[in-house]
């Protein structure tokens, strides 16, 4: 370790979430992304006993466009991850990028008292969790 400062989830993560029911369809989704600039949304939790989902740009492309399937007619719970793997807004980068290599992701919600309060990516890691880049 070269004794440089390395920040936190929370340091680095993108604040602005975006959530979406499940039952959206696809091309609704798009939508939604494009209007908020996001590559990724939040699934809703239908209830208190059911766990938060994620979709990526990646799974629209893969599941979707690579299948040529019509977006309009594939709802989000149909190629979402669900159950995803979240993190602490306390956990130190370094882990958050081991946890990403562990799991092969690159995306993350930051959870705290069981509500998601921002998403950290590699890209959010690298530029904003280490060392001042000035």
């Amino acid at each position: 370790m070269t004794g440089q400062k390395w920040g936190c989830v929370r340091d680095c993560m993108k604040k602005e979430v975006t959530e979406v029911d499940g039952r959206m369809d696809v091309l609704s989704a798009m939508k939604v992304m494009k209007k908020v600039s996001a590559t990724s949304l939040i699934v809703k939790r239908r209830d208190e006993n059911d766990e938060y989902g994620l979709l990526l740009f990646s799974d629209i492309a893969r599941k979707v466009i690579g299948q040529d399937r019509a977006p309009e007619r594939v709802n989000v719970h149909e190629i979402m991850a669900k159950p995803v793997v979240t993190v602490r807004p306390e956990m130190h980068i370094r882990y958050c990028a081991r946890l990403f290599e562990n799991f092969g992701i690159g995306h993350a919600p930051v959870e705290e008292d069981g509500k998601i309060i921002g998403m950290v990516s590699y890209y959010r890691l690298v530029l904003y969790g280490l060392p001042k880049l000035d």
